[in-house]
């Protein structure tokens, strides 16, 4: 099948009249909100009449104050309880993600492969290494010690020896 094209102006009519529609919901939107903000400042903010003597202005700084910090507390619980709305969200969140099980651990597949091949996967094609463990390895003289006979000498002798106080004492002695 195959799909008519639209013309270019009929597209062009069609935004602008969409652009016009979105104009006017917008500038209907503006309009709405000065009409509730100026009702909602009639409500709670009665047009205030200055006095003329000091004591009612302090009287009416104190009122003021008053009404501030009540504001203010309202505020603050306002704050707190969208703060511990938006933890409880998150922790919601974190909760429907374990559940979905959305971490899922592949299965591994059984893969034989030399140390050479491994390496070269790891380093790349450009280094040729061969895996010669021997080579790396360090030489070691293997040592035979040869106790002689006297120092070995008859086993029973050597634990009376060390045996009791005197015996610990030589054997501090003869290491030292």
């Amino acid at each position: 099948m195959s799909e008519k094209k639209m013309t270019s102006s009929r597209r062009h009519h069609l935004k602008s009249l969409v652009l016009s529609i979105a104009f006017n919901l917008l500038d209907a939107e503006v309009k709405q909100l000065v009409v509730d903000k100026e009702a909602h400042m009639n409500e709670h903010c009665p047009a205030l009449d200055l006095p003329g003597s000091t004591q009612e202005l302090q009287e009416l700084c104190k009122k003021l104050h008053q009404q501030i910090d009540k504001v203010d507390e309202e505020r603050y619980d306002l704050e707190a309880k969208v703060a511990k709305s938006n933890k409880e969200i998150e922790d919601l969140k974190i909760k429907v993600v374990d559940l979905q099980g959305k971490f899922k651990k592949p299965a591994l597949k059984k893969v034989r492969m030399s140390a050479d091949a491994m390496l070269q996967a790891l380093l790349g094609s450009k280094h040729k290494v061969s895996m010669d463990l021997r080579a790396n390895l360090k030489q070691v003289k293997k040592e035979v010690k040869e106790e002689s006979a006297e120092q070995v000498g008859d086993w029973r002798k050597n634990i009376e020896d060390k045996a009791g106080m005197d015996g610990r004492k030589k054997m501090f002695e003869s290491e030292a």
